[in-house]
């Protein structure tokens, strides 16, 4: 993960410089302000927004409501939050990989470049399996699928959740076979899998983290080219020691409007996300507690830094087949 953190940590320094210096802000929201999780509640988007609501709340002096809007892998709330009034009363919230592989999955008509991206983590995606099942390391499940993966089910968020992203990369790396079954959130997708429904859930570690503590779920590997510890458990070995030409981009999660909200709102945002975010000892207490990269960024930083794995994950659906359009034809050229 040093190489990982080395990209966010020289992000945030380009972002932010040194310091931040406490500014008076030019929108003050006169109501509150809404932010679309598309996921259902408990998942890592639902996490990290909920935090992210209360820092806000503090520094605007504003009610900022979650509501979250599951289903369509998250294109229905993200769907809303385009459609919104585009005031500043209304954000949504999710990976940014999904939003920006949206329409090469025919599934809505934006992009990345669409929005204004305000990240404060970023997730390192997982596979578990239930106690029970028979997988004593990422090794014996890879023969697994590979000899009866039809029989296998893995539970995910959907459609271009990260744990899904995460199963096209695996098969794109090594000729696998999997039963695909999807849920409205990554909470749902890993209680399937502590529940006996599912053996395998393959989600971000974030949405993991208190049942692998609480012995209930078992990791066997995370998407990374090094070792990660989960505090409570110990270390979660990386994908590449069974795939060791599997690329592990960041994963960033954050709340977004998309553009034609008012400058001043906007530039409001980029002062708080300077002053109050960037700072936020909730959200780092959060990121450390939960394996996850405390990554507050924004703006242009963002958009370039997201772009790798909306990069590599739209090209993984169109050579599964699973595309509707062709990346380059929306501008997402092939590595």
């Amino acid at each position: 993960m040093k190489r990982i953190i080395g990209l966010v940590s020289a992000a945030i320094v380009g972002a932010f410089g040194a310091t931040a210096e406490a500014q008076n802000y030019t929108w003050k929201p006169e109501r509150p302000v809404t932010i679309i999780v598309p996921w259902a509640a408990g998942g890592s988007t639902d996490q990290m927004a909920r935090i992210v609501a209360a820092e806000l709340e503090a520094e605007l002096k504003q009610k900022f409501v979650v509501v979250n809007q599951p289903g369509a892998s998250g294109s229905i709330g993200t769907k809303n939050a385009l459609e919104a009034a585009r005031d500043g009363y209304t954000w949504a919230a999710g990976a940014a990989a999904d939003v920006g592989t949206y329409k090469v999955l025919g599934m809505l008509e934006t992009e990345l470049k669409d929005w204004n991206l305000f990240f404060a983590v970023a997730n390192v995606s997982a596979i578990a399996v239930n106690p029970n099942a028979p997988y004593k390391d990422f090794g014996e499940l890879l023969e697994a699928w590979k000899k009866n993966g039809e029989n296998i089910s893995v539970s995910t968020a959907g459609l271009s959740s990260a744990g899904h992203n995460l199963m096209e990369s695996i098969r794109a790396n090594t000729p696998i076979k999997y039963r695909h079954v999807t849920y409205d959130g990554g909470n749902p997708a890993v209680i399937a899998a502590v529940s006996g429904e599912v053996p395998v859930v393959s989600q971000l570690l974030v949405e993991m983290s208190e049942m692998i503590k609480g012995k209930r779920l078992r990791p066997l590997a995370i998407l990374s080219d090094k070792p990660i510890s989960l505090d409570g458990y110990g270390e979660i070995p990386p994908i590449t020691k069974w795939l060791p030409n599997m690329p592990a981009p960041v994963n960033y999660f954050g709340i977004w409007a998309p553009k034609g909200t008012p400058d001043n709102v906007i530039k409001t945002m980029e002062m708080v996300w300077q002053n109050k975010i960037a700072k936020s000892e909730a959200l780092q207490k959060y990121a450390a507690s939960r394996s996850a990269l405390f990554a507050p960024i924004h703006g242009q930083t963002a958009h370039n830094e997201a772009f790798k794995m909306v990069r590599q994950t739209a090209w993984l659906y169109f050579d599964a087949g699973k595309a509707k359009l062709s990346p380059d034809t929306v501008g997402i050229p092939r590595l």
